[in-house]
This record gives structure tokens, C-alpha cells and sequence, in this order.
């Protein structure tokens, strides 16, 4: 008996521990888990301030390429509109509008618009047009277009955005607002006509919406306007 109960003794105490350890590896791996999900969390909060600081700095770069920073003194990233018109012709995404001021007049309004379909996708674009109703300047902020063709609307690839400061809707006309293959004023790409069309297009639909909603971007010029 005594022997038949020490084979029972000796026999079990494996089960045990094998269980336990068992336990021991569910509980480190637990911990393990448990910390590896605390530092992705911690570096998640640390570098979601710096991304965000760097795309408002990407951001107002672009901004002062097509309005000079010193043309304006207001905080122009806080100073801002989200409209959706039909004028725009961009597939219904809202269109965000930046207001330059010097001295809290009105300087330039930005417009950060898109031209949904371009030969490979989306054309993101930065907009400025002045008090006036010419444009200070245009930049694109992203694309996918043809390298080699279409991504000259890019200035980091060709000058040819830069040809449409100091434009507007009387000059040239407003019917000369397309590339040449249109009968329009404005050159195409050899090869790559889609992408320029659309650009000139985005820009003219800026000017026609900033001439129809020039007080209600800048409400303080109703107030300056004469009276009957």
C-alpha cells in the first residue's frame, strides 16, 4: 500500500507542474502583451503632436509659396472656411478656405481644393487669389499623375504652375480658360493633356466661386461697399 500510494504521489507531481508552468508562460506573455501595447500607445501620444506640427509646417510652407508671409500678420491656419459648392466640381469634397490679413484687413483668400479625377487620381491643390481677383499664386500638394508626363503640374518637375500668377478671369478672358487643344490659352504637356485640363479647370472654378463670394469670404467688405 504504501508503495502503490507513493507511485500515485510521484506520478502527479509532474501534472503539477507542468500545469504551473503553463500558467507561469500564459501570465508572462499576458505582461509581455500588456507592455508591448503600453509603449506603442506612449510613442502613438509622443509623435502625434510632432506629425501634426509637421504637416502644419509642410502645410504653411506651401501656403506662403503661393501667399508671401509677408503680405499677411494673422494666425492663417486658425483663420479658415469649409465650404461645399457645386462650383467647385469637386466631386463633393468640402473645400477649405485660408484667410490672409494684414492689420485685419483682408489680403488674399487660399483655397485648398481638388480636382477628383485626374489621369491617375486626385489632384490636390493650393489656390491663392488676391483682394483683387488675380491669382497671387498655385502649388499642388499632391498627385499621383505619369511621371514624366502628367507630374509636371509639379513644380518640383517643371515651372509651368507658376505661369498662372497674376492671372484672372479677364486675363486672359474667361472663354480662354483651357489648355491650347481646347482652344484655350494655357500650354498641355506632349503626351499628357488630361492633367493640365484639369488643373486650369480647378483654378477657373476658384476665380468664378472667389468673384460670386468675395463679401461672404470677407464679410467686412460688404460693410465698405457704398450704398445706394
Amino acid at each position: 500500500m504504501i508503495t502503490t500510494h507513493s507511485h500515485v504521489y510521484l506520478a502527479t507531481v509532474p501534472m503539477k507542474t507542468e500545469f504551473q508552468h503553463i500558467i507561469t508562460s500564459a501570465i508572462l506573455l499576458g505582461l509581455f502583451a500588456l507592455v508591448g501595447v503600453s509603449v506603442i500607445a506612449g510613442l502613438q501620444v509622443t509623435t502625434k503632436d510632432r506629425i501634426a506640427a509637421n504637416r502644419e509646417a509642410t502645410r504653411l510652407r506651401s501656403m506662403n509659396a503661393v501667399v508671401g508671409s509677408e503680405r499677411y500678420d494673422n494666425e492663417i491656419l486658425n483663420d479658415q472656411l469649409i465650404v461645399q459648392d457645386e462650383m467647385f466640381h469637386t466631386g463633393g469634397k468640402p473645400v477649405t478656405i485660408f484667410r490672409a490679413r494684414k492689420n485685419g484687413r483682408p489680403v488674399a483668400a487660399i483655397f485648398d481644393t481638388v480636382a477628383p479625377r485626374g489621369y491617375s487620381g486626385p489632384i490636390y491643390l493650393l489656390i491663392g487669389v488676391n483682394l483683387d481677383g488675380t491669382l497671387s499664386g498655385v502649388r499642388v500638394l499632391a498627385h499621383t499623375e505619369t511621371p514624366g508626363l502628367g507630374d509636371a503640374i509639379d513644380d518640383k518637375h517643371s515651372d509651368w504652375i507658376l505661369g498662372f500668377e497674376g492671372k484672372s478671369l479677364l486675363n486672359p478672358d474667361r472663354e480662354k480658360w483651357g489648355v491650347k487643344r481646347d482652344g484655350g490659352t494655357f500650354d498641355q504637356f506632349t503626351g499628357a493633356t488630361i492633367s493640365p485640363r484639369l488643373v486650369v479647370k480647378s483654378i477657373r472654378d476658384t476665380l468664378d466661386y472667389y468673384a460670386s463670394h468675395q463679401t461672404d469670404i470677407f464679410p467686412s467688405l460688404q460693410a465698405e461697399q457704398p450704398s445706394d
